[in-house]
């Protein structure tokens, strides 16, 4: 660790709060919304939780997931239709809040919660199991197929957290109509893995063959 990747990460993630915050409670046009306090603690409490250990136990990942941009034009695309999404989602949600457009039960809620919560573990599953995990696609110096844990059960598991985490994201902030926007990251995400799978065929060693020993790519017994 040292002290300019301890500033960097503290930065983004305050900026992250920060940002986050202002999406959801200008349009809310109150700070009387107890789902977006309830999104902001799971989603920023386990975020620091995770980047304090791995500031001290793997900050060459820190590093890469702090710093990582994509080279490729298309994966660029793939990025700011993701984040144009977020945006969406997040803005709709305060609307949503404001205007009271369609309220769903709390229940709902606290289980989105739930599965979030779910999604970060296994998130956090993946971090630990892949050392060579990077937020752009790239094959690094050394790098090898990663088989075992949830790489067993389908090729992108990161990918499935995520899924979980995105989707039960909107229901959080008990908004169906941010829900819709965010049923848009599927097709992106299918891009991005279709993408991906060329470029670790071409690149990375025993790839094929991983591929035809996990015949999934994202949820098993599905695609």
């Amino acid at each position: 660790m040292t002290p300019k990747l301890f500033f960097q990460a503290l930065t983004k993630f305050f900026a992250g709060v920060v940002l986050v915050g202002l999406l959801l409670f200008l349009p809310a046009g109150t700070f009387n919304y107890w789902e977006a306090w309830l999104f902001i603690g799971i989603l920023f409490l386990p975020m620091f939780v995770a980047g304090i250990i791995l500031m001290f136990r793997n900050p060459e990942l820190l590093r890469k997931r702090l710093n990582a941009k994509e080279e490729q034009n298309e994966q660029k695309a793939v990025v700011l239709i993701s984040g144009l999404l977020f945006l969406a989602m997040f803005v709709v949600a305060g609307f949503n809040r404001r205007f009271l457009w369609y309220m769903l039960p709390d229940w709902v809620v606290f289980v989105a919660a739930a599965v979030f919560l779910i999604g970060y573990i296994l998130y956090a599953e993946v971090l630990r199991e892949n050392v060579w995990l990077s937020r752009t696609i790239e094959v690094q110096d050394k790098q090898q197929v990663v088989d075992t844990g949830l790489y067993g059960f389908v090729r992108h598991p990161m990918y499935f957290a995520t899924l979980l985490l995105f989707l039960s994201m909107p229901l959080v902030l008990n908004s169906v109509w941010s829900f819709v926007i965010m049923l848009l990251y599927i097709p992106v995400i299918v891009k991005r893995i279709r993408n991906e799978e060329v470029v670790l065929k071409q690149g990375l060693a025993g790839y094929s063959e991983y591929m035809q020993r996990v015949r999934y790519r994202l949820i098993p017994f599905v695609w």
